[in-house]
């Protein structure tokens, strides 16, 4: 099913998952798409529960169907970065 969705053969994904071969940046980043974690949680960098404020606000973007848009173009930034984009989102719709 993974490797479907990735749109890759079975046997390459197998390939990954048995460390054979590594997948480069742009794969890391529809992997961890497909299971809804950061490449840096793919990569060992950091646990799942750990959700520091700029997470927080990302899972925010993630789940809020008018700002989801927003959310690949947040992956690397920071908070006041983040709350300005939220800001003027929030102004265009009215809130």
């Amino acid at each position: 099913e993974i490797a479907k969705n990735l749109k890759i053969s079975q046997q390459a994904y197998a390939n990954y998952e048995t460390g054979k071969r590594h997948p480069d940046q742009e794969m890391l980043k529809k992997i961890a798409d497909f299971f809804d974690v950061s490449v840096d949680y793919l990569l060992g960098r950091v646990e799942k529960g750990t959700n520091t404020e700029t997470e927080e606000y990302l899972e925010l973007l993630r789940t809020r169907p008018e700002m989801k848009m927003l959310f690949n173009t947040t992956k690397n930034a920071t908070k006041e970065e983040i709350e300005k984009a939220v800001a003027v989102i929030e102004a265009l719709l009215g809130k």
